[in-house]
Parts: C-alpha cells; sequence; structure tokens
C-alpha cells in the first residue's frame, strides 16, 4: 500500500517505532543437533582437520582466501579474525562428537538500519548436507531476528556457485538480482547475486525450520520425511 507526502508523492512506509538494533555479541547458540560458539583459536585444529577430509580444495574455491597449507598457518588466520566485530565468525559444533565441523559469519552489520549478512560460510564434509548445517543456519537467523530484531538478513554468493544459490533458495531467501562486476576475487570476476530474508517472512519460516529440524522428520537412518520446501508450503 503506497503512502503519499504533502506534494502527493509517494514515499516509503513510516516506521514510527523504529529504534536501532543492537550488534550481535558473541554469544553460544544452542540446538539440537549443533550449537555455535564465537570462533576461538582452541577450534583452529580441528577445524583445519574437518576440512582436510575433503581430500581437495573445491570447498575453498568460492572463498575469499586461498586454502592454508599447514595447520599452523590456518590457526593464524583463526587468530586474526576471532576477535573482530564486523566479520563476527561463528564455529559450529557437532552436539554428538563436541567437535568443531564449520564456520559461518555475520557480516556488513549495519544496526541502524536493521540489516546484517550471513557469509563466510565454510562447512566440511562432517557438516554438508545433514540436519546440522541446516541448523545452524537457523540458529544465526533466530538470533538476528528474533533476538536483536533485525529487519533484513542477507545473502549473498558469486553468481557462478550454483550450490550456494541453490542453498539460499532452500533456506527460503528471496532472490532479488545480480550485481555485475561486482568484485575481484583471486584475480578474477565476480558478478554477485543477491538474496535476502525480511522480517515480515521470518515467522512462517521460522515454523517451517522447526517442522523440518523435529526429531521425527527423520527416520532411523536419518534421511528426511519432508523437505523443508515443503515444510514451508503448508505455512505460507
Amino acid at each position: 500500500m503506497k503512502t503519499f507526502n504533502e506534494f502527493g508523492q509517494p514515499v516509503g512506509e513510516a516506521l514510527t517505532d523504529w529504534q536501532p538494533r543492537p550488534h550481535p555479541s558473541r554469544v553460544v547458540l544452542q540446538g539440537h543437533y549443533c550449537r555455535l560458539e564465537p570462533l576461538r583459536v582452541e577450534h583452529a585444529g580441528a577445524l583445519f582437520s574437518a576440512y582436510a577430509l575433503a581430500g581437495d580444495t573445491r570447498s575453498w574455491t568460492w572463498l575469499l582466501r586461498e586454502p592454508d597449507a599447514t595447520a599452523a598457518e590456518f590457526a593464524e588466520w583463526v587468530a586474526s579474525v576471532c576477535e573482530l566485530s564486523d566479520p563476527m565468525h561463528f564455529t559450529v559444533i557437532d552436539n554428538q562428537t563436541q567437535a568443531p565441523v564449520g564456520t559461518l559469519a555475520l557480516m556488513r552489520i549495519d544496526p541502524k538500519n536493521g540489516v546484517v549478512e550471513v557469509g563466510h560460510v565454510h562447512f566440511s564434509s562432517l557438516l554438508s548436507r545433514t540436519p546440522m548445517s541446516t541448523e545452524a543456519q537457523y540458529l544465526l537467523m533466530r538470533y538476528v531476528f528474533d533476538t536483536l530484531g533485525y529487519r533484513r538478513y542477507e545473502w549473498k554468493c558469486n553468481s557462478l556457485n550454483e550450490p550456494s544459490r541453490k542453498a539460499a533458495l532452500r533456506l527460503g531467501f528471496q532472490f532479488e538480482g545480480r550485481f555485475r562486476q561486482a568484485l575481484v576475487i583471486k584475480g578474477r570476476n565476480r558478478d554477485t547475486d543477491w538474496f535476502s530474508i525480511l522480517d515480515k517472512e521470518w515467522p512462517a519460516l521460522a515454523s517451517a525450520f522447526e517442522g523440518w529440524l523435529a526429531t521425527d522428520n527423520f527416520t532411523a537412518d536419518g534421511k528426511q520425511k519432508r523437505s523443508l520446501e515443503s515444510w514451508r508450503e503448508t505455512r505460507v
């Protein structure tokens, strides 16, 4: 519904009660399958080993960094970023093994406008395509929307990164467009695709996540009974 100013010009919806939101904190976010902890140097060795299980470096192709040659080099990188307030990195901990299995971060944090992006997603083979990987994303979304009260949650990726594009859509993000020649990464052009979730969309998405993550949505051998998309369709 359009609103108009005194000149008859269309203007945005008035947000009369809006206040800048809190900056994210280094909190622990507990889930059923996993938990998120602020990234620490103590996580570095296990993370390096988890990433090495892949056998090759294809999971690094779309990241901003090249893979580290040694555990010591990776630990140096962790030490250089783990205290940053933006991006704020989190480690995904497997609740069964208590081992770090991947990382993701909140970045481009804009409390004034209530906007934040999830990025630096690097999931090891111990985490990818498991209920934990979905729960990790859900836990961070829930923190941003329900605890911090942000209005907009963004996902951006290389337009050629089809797995990331599919993941965003599966998780309920809406595709917004492509920024051509947005970046130069590792000496190559990057067109960037933008996705988002808005606060008004979050309640239905949260309900779908909770339905999908419920233990009775999985068989004894861990296979899903209903897809996340089908849970979302019943809640629209």
